[in-house]
């Protein structure tokens, strides 16, 4: 096994779990960003903006080659591993590193205690953010279950390193160590911690899920899937109800609890009025990400000049309403959300339990012209449970284990569409946000349950026929086309891409 405690206690240079006060001030030494108006410290991350999925390894192990997915992973030889963790070792020698040691895991039978060095600050205020922070030295145990190094400005040499570029995000589940280097991303640091999880939990017989959660005054706890763009963390931060977590989730026989203790948000476009808990919790302790500025230091969120991709990290606590303890019990409803940017699938729809499994493992939303290079008129987009990027092992056994919970909970799933109604992007408009407020809330509330369903022309989904303070009109999609034959059309030719796709996944083992 590698120890890398042993590294960082012969370094004579290491800041443990720094204040996020004292981190900024680091940061702001360093010049590593700038303090904006509103409090919130604001970096620009260079050539990479977002994730980047050809740069992601998984180190093929014997213990645990069987078990992964590697259709969808990218391998790494342990002896490239290990060759790049030596050339990292070496890297940070003697330099100044911010080191975080907490947890990720709000259910304590089953969260894992983790090590994050960093060479920036503010990306330590970041994972200070986002994780788990202990509430004294006492609750640590002196080793680490898994350990992040996070080094930007080391670069790998593809040639020599056998990477895809200068960048690297490695994963050794045997040596239970992350490896990331030559993109300042943050988004890398969270996704590969997941990623960690998703394995670590199955095994457990925990579901890992890719989703938002928040708790009803009645203790109702909901869950939220959904790609980006679709409305997962603006729907699930609701006034009216308390948020457990916007994005990574266990569900244990226990109930739900949350692995994260912060916020990834995205920011583009974000106003006090569509999004206004998210609004107020940027402030003083807040990372942004690549979010233009004007001169006297406000922020721009309407600015894509730099990427549409821009974010906001901050703790839960910057939530007023908010689970105390991240932990919620099992969930009686389960939304997934979609933007169906070919106007066919309806505002909202009761799946089947056979249905549920299907559209989990399809994990579908489409694309629209503009948000992607190349891209001219809507595209459909599958992302297996909601999380393909994320996911170590196969989909059948994340589907498998999502449908015996639903089974042993008698949990209610629904299709939600954000997307467009009355016609495919360009034609018709997309379904208000106020709207679909109004019909997750029918749901919560159990007003749907007392309406009749009725099945939808072509997909077999059960659609309600009212719902309060919606037209009743924009509850069937096929109402909404002005050409009936129209609507079929497109229907038919995406229910023929959902069942090809569905093949492939449930074959791909």
């Amino acid at each position: 096994m590698l120890d890398i405690d042993d590294v960082l206690e012969n370094s004579s240079n290491i800041l443990y779990n720094m204040p996020v006060s004292d981190l900024i001030e680091e940061a702001i030494k360093n010049n590593e960003g700038k303090l904006l108006e509103n409090g919130a410290f604001d970096v620009y991350t260079g050539k990479y903006t977002g994730r980047s999925p050809r740069d992601k390894y998984i180190v093929d192990e014997e213990s645990i080659h069987n078990d992964i997915w590697w259709t969808n992973n990218k391998s790494m030889e342990k002896e490239n591993f290990i060759k790049i963790y030596n050339k990292v070792v070496n890297y940070i020698k003697n330099k100044k590193l911010y080191v975080f040691r907490g947890f990720v895991g709000a259910d304590p039978q089953y969260r894992y205690q983790l090590t994050v060095v960093n060479e920036y600050a503010y990306q330590n205020a970041f994972v200070h953010q986002l994780f788990i922070n202990p509430k004294s030295e006492n609750e640590l145990k002196k080793e680490s279950d898994f350990t992040v190094i996070c080094v930007p400005n080391f670069l790998a040499d593809p040639i020599v390193d056998g990477t895809n570029s200068e960048a690297f995000i490695i994963i050794s589940f045997e040596e239970k160590m992350i490896l990331i280097g030559g993109t300042k991303y943050s988004g890398e640091i969270k996704k590969s911690v997941f990623t960690m999880m998703n394995y670590m939990m199955l095994k457990r017989n925990v579901l890992p899920m890719h989703c938002a959660a928040n708790i009803g005054p009645n203790n109702d706890t909901a869950l939220f899937f959904g790609l980006s763009g679709t409305g997962k963390t603006t729907l699930s931060t609701d006034p009216e109800r308390y948020l457990i977590g916007d994005d990574e989730h266990g569900w244990s026989m226990r109930g739900i609890f949350n692995f994260e203790g912060g916020c990834y948000a995205k920011c583009i476009n974000l106003s006090p009025y569509s999004e206004p808990e998210i609004w107020n919790a940027i402030k003083f302790g807040t990372i942004l990400e690549n979010v233009v500025y004007d001169t006297n230091n406000v922020p721009d969120y309407t600015s894509s000049k730099v990427t549409e991709n821009t974010r906001a990290s901050y703790p839960l606590e910057y939530i007023s309403r908010r689970s105390k303890n991240g932990i919620g019990g099992n969930p009686k409803i389960i939304f997934f959300l979609t933007a169906d940017a070919f106007g066919v699938l309806p505002p909202i729809a009761k799946l089947t339990s056979e249905q549920a499994v299907d559209y989990f493992l399809l994990g579908y939303t489409s694309k629209i012209p503009g948000t992607e290079k190349g891209i001219s008129e809507p595209q459909a987009t599958f992302s297996p449970c909601f999380g393909a990027p994320f996911l170590p092992s196969f989909p059948k056994k994340y589907a498998d284990l999502l449908k015996e919970k639903i089974a042993e909970n008698n949990t209610t799933v629904y299709l939600i569409n954000t997307g467009w109604i009355g016609g495919p992007y360009g034609i018709g408009k997309r379904i208000e946000l106020k709207y679909t407020r109004e019909i997750i809330k029918n749901a919560l509330d159990g007003k749907l349950e007392k309406t009749n369903f009725k099945k939808d022309a072509v997909f077999d989904l059960l659609i309600p026929e009212n719902c309060d303070n919606v037209p009743n009109q924009l509850l069937d999609p096929l109402k909404t086309w002005n050409e009936r034959k129209n609507y079929l059309e497109t229907a038919n030719k995406l229910l023929s891409v959902f069942k090809s796709k569905l093949d492939n996944i449930k074959h791909d083992i």
